[in-house]
């Protein structure tokens, strides 16, 4: 796999992980949380939990990616 593809493969698991975390606060704030009951609180947590574990890592290996590339480019 080439860099470019590696590189946008990541970025869009990092984009799926911060929407799934801003949709466990959407969750959490709304009015289904009420209905849902420890269910829902469990349904806001788990995407909150899955949507850290996507973004936090990748954005890590992202940056060592690119600044590999960039010390590659300026030598």
């Amino acid at each position: 796999m080439s860099d470019i593809m590696l590189i946008r493969v990541l970025k869009i698991v990092m984009l799926i992980g911060i929407t799934l975390i801003l949709l466990g606060v959407y969750l959490h704030n709304s009015r289904y949380m009420e209905v849902l009951g420890v269910k829902g609180i469990l349904v806001s947590a788990g995407c909150v939990a899955i949507g850290m574990a996507l973004s936090l890592p990748t954005k890590m290996y992202l940056t060592f990616v690119l600044m590999k590339r960039e010390n590659e480019h300026s030598s």
